[in-house]
């Protein structure tokens, strides 16, 4: 076997360009693979893990004051394991080095270090100390992004009054894995924090001793969730219960799992396509390898070489370039993988966030390698093998050709020579021309896919911080407040516009299917806060019925001209049909909409408020702000401009790196086809060209015959590319939609144009690297080889 090792590393030596294109496109599906992989089970890993060792909890209530006795009547329900109250309120924060205010979430805990569910992880600085009521624990991203650390002070209103908080510790907790203020879906670190502090002392500031507002706890092992739910409603309806949830309703838990499903399904579609092109890569560069190396084979099999000996001589083209992209991709998505993790690690907070690689993982992607260069070298191996010796001395028998339409005479006069010479080569050989366009238009449309991120997010921007929202803050009241507190807020000198919206809690039922969802009630939607799809159309407020979400219409089997049940979950409880007078396909959430009088009605009051959306004088706003902070009766502040920096800035870092990743794959899988494609091309036709050479015609010509070939290919692959490009991004949009965002399928001008600069660049590299070739032919040496 020493003879076919020294031939086979001769003839990869000869072949290296096209063996170099091999192993860099089995590289990228291999480290698309890999990284993809590790993160999705690092995450899950690392969050089974957050969630075990600090026992996040697996039910979740909130009410609005429950005596704390309940605690036990809770433990005592068949199936519950462990049951934790809390108090938990939300406050405006004065902090220091911030003009706007801020929103602080105050969860209680015990004064004394004690296993509980939802526990802290104290990362710097220390735990509470009894008797001082001063003292909290503040959550890491808020301190970062404020440069505060333990011993710095804020200042909060808690219950109308003033009260300055000292920061003990840095905490982190798997309820906050995702922190962002209720009501919004973009985490603004600065201005929204979660501090814990003494039970005894938010029981003293908010007046609710011996009471709990919140209550979690974990199941048994085989424990009905949905039973433990439906105890707990009954029982705690008249304390003003919203309804208890699961985990998988938990806002934090519901993004983290999103993130961890999407990451999942980028595993199965890029290296699948970089694998296809692999297979399709080796088959021809092996079956034109046998086709020119008959003799070769015919000699071997006659000194005595078996069959099988021959056949794994000409499978290991194959495998040594596999292995090689094998090996690179495995150390390249490890390198991947570990950078993308420490992006996810500035989304996502988590005590310790390890990066680790399976074993399985590894093995899994070198097995999909070698089955992808069996699958493409089976058939060139197969006509090695079958080759008998005696046919193996004699050249292939020359194809027969046939006058075609290029041969027309009308044709012949009007069409270029060289021209004549290219259009005939490729209606000769149709299938592998179609095929080698189906693989270039591969790498277009994996650019298209990979940039359509950027456009569905300028998209999702323009629609939610122009289009939709128009005011500069959000005042969310901690209590529902009259009608009259409209006047109040007007009067603020800066105040430009103002409106008011109110939500209540409803459960909504049809049929079977229920859901919990919060009831807006709006004054118009051509206002301060608009109607507005992702397609970016404006909707109008039905002046009766309600208007939902499409994805919470699909959730509840509800169309227009429908009747819903509205049970509201506070207050009067009252149920109601209503009409469903139409929905609406919003890009973030699900929401339903009613005009505010009629949901007054529904609630059978004389109208209350949530909260108000302000525009302000900017050159009042710093004096506002100050005024806001002292203010009572607020339980939050969301500044539209701050939500959309923060969106961005998180937003431009993960779609950089992945962008840069998928060009950078896409670029390679192009070079890889185009250069093959050409190279190929040469070495069949190198007798053609040498003859026509001799013949007179010049290097331009011939260079222009062979390289045109390919250009026509590309020509053909970038609008089919762009099709394909528009169908994969469309599929992504819906595999990674969820109820808590939708993709809009958008494209910019500048998105195609990106693509075809970037295939017309990676093709004139080719065209030069097959050029130089060409001007180095030796016509001697080609005209004498054997036909």
């Amino acid at each position: 076997m020493k003879l076919f090792n020294r031939k086979l590393l001769r003839e990869l030596s000869r072949l290296k360009g096209q063996m170099v294109a091999v192993a860099a496109v089995v590289a990228c599906g291999i480290a698309v693979f890999i990284s993809m992989s590790s993160v999705r089970y690092s995450l899950e890993a690392s969050k089974a893990k957050y969630y075990s060792r600090f026992r996040f909890a697996d039910v979740f209530m909130q009410v609005k004051r429950a005596p704390e006795f309940y605690r036990q009547w809770v433990s005592d329900i068949p199936g519950v394991a462990a049951v934790n109250t809390r108090i938990i309120a939300d406050v405006t924060l004065d902090v220091p080095g911030l003009d706007e205010p801020a929103t602080g979430r105050l969860i209680s805990i015990p004064e004394h270090p004690a296993a509980m569910l939802n526990d802290l992880f104290i990362k710097n600085g220390r735990y509470i100390e009894p008797g001082k009521p001063e003292e909290i624990i503040a959550s890491k991203p808020f301190l970062d992004a404020n440069h505060l650390s333990p011993g710095d002070r804020v200042t909060a209103v808690i219950n109308g009054r003033r009260k300055e908080l000292v920061i003990v510790g840095t905490g982190l907790s798997p309820e906050y894995i995702y922190e962002v203020q209720p009501g919004a879906f973009f985490p603004d670190k600065r201005r929204f924090g979660v501090f814990w502090m003494s039970r005894r002392a938010l029981e003293s500031a908010l007046d609710m001793d011996g009471a709990f507002n919140d209550l979690s706890l974990t199941l048994a092992h085989g424990a009905s969730e949905k039973d433990i739910i439906m105890q707990l409603d009954r029982q705690f309806e008249r304390y003003g219960s919203l309804g208890a949830f699961g985990r998988s309703e938990q806002l934090s838990d519901r993004f983290i799992s999103d993130e961890i499903k999407q990451v999942g399904i980028q595993i199965t579609v890029l290296p699948t396509i970089f694998l296809a092109v692999a297979v399709f890569l080796l088959n021809i560069v092996l079956r034109r390898i046998v086709a020119t190396q008959r003799d070769q084979i015919a000699v071997l099999k006659a000194i005595g070489y078996t069959n099988e000996d021959v056949g794994l001589h000409f499978l290991g083209f194959a495998m040594l370039p596999t292995a090689a992209g094998a090996i690179v991709g495995t150390a390249l998505g490890a390198w991947i993988g570990k950078g993308l993790m420490s992006i996810y690690a500035d989304f996502y907070n988590f005590a310790e966030l390890v990066y680790s690689i399976r074993f399985e993982d590894v093995a899994l992607s070198v097995l999909l390698a070698a089955l992808a260069a069996l699958t493409g070298s089976l058939g060139a191996v197969r006509e090695a093998v079958k080759l008998p010796p005696a046919e193996a001395m004699r050249p292939e028998s020359p194809p027969i050709y046939k006058s075609g339409r290029v041969d027309r005479e009308l044709l012949r006069r009007n069409m270029p020579l060289p021209l004549r010479i290219i259009v005939r080569n490729l209606m000769r050989r149709k299938w592998k021309a179609s095929i080698s366009v189906f693989m270039i238009s591969l790498a277009v449309a994996i650019l298209i896919a990979g940039r359509y991120t950027y456009d569905a997010v300028d998209r999702m921007v323009q629609v939610e911080f122009s289009s939709r929202h128009r005011e500069d803050v959000t005042v969310v009241f901690n209590e529902p407040m009259p009608p009259s507190v409209a006047q109040d807020l007007a009067s603020i000198d800066g105040v430009l516009e103002h409106e008011y919206y109110r939500e209540e809690p409803v459960k909504l039922r049809f049929g079977h299917r229920t859901k919990r969802q919060a009831l807006k009630g709006l004054e118009s939607a051509s206002g301060l806060q608009r109607l507005v799809d992702r397609s970016n159309r404006s909707f109008a407020l039905p002046e009766e019925g309600v208007l939902l979400t499409g994805t919470l219409a699909d959730a509840l089997g509800v169309r227009k001209g429908d009747t819903l049940m509205v049970e509201l979950l506070q207050g009067s409880r009252r149920s109601s049909p209503v009409r469903v007078s139409g929905t609406i396909d919003e890009i973030l959430g699900l929401s339903a909409y009613m005009n505010i009088r009629q949901l007054d009605q529904l609630a059978g009051d004389g109208g209350a408020l949530n909260a108000a959306y302000l525009r302000l004088d900017p050159e009042k706003a710093t004096r506002i702000y100050q005024d806001f902070k002292n203010m009572p009766g607020i339980a939050g502040i969301m500044m539209l401009r701050s939500m959309k920096e923060s969106f961005n800035r998180l937003i431009a870092q993960s779609m950089t790196t992945s962008t840069l990743i998928l060009t950078s794959f896409a670029c390679v899988l192009a070079f890889a086809v185009v250069y093959n494609g050409a190279r190929i091309s040469l070495s069949e036709r190198a007798r053609e060209l040498s003859s026509l050479r001799v013949l007179g015609f010049s290097m331009t010509e011939i260079s222009v015959i062979l390289l045109g070939e390919q250009a026509i290919l590309i020509l053909f692959a970038i609008p089919l590319g762009f099709l394909l490009g528009i169908l994969l991004s469309a599929m992504l949009s819906l595999a990674l939609s969820s109820e808590l965002y939708r993709l809009p399928v958008v494209f910019s001008t500048t998105n195609f144009l990106f693509a075809f600069c970037v295939i017309t660049g990676v093709a004139l590299v080719s065209a030069l690297l097959i050029h130089r070739r060409l001007v180095k032919l030796d016509l001697i040496a080609v005209l004498k080889t054997r036909e």
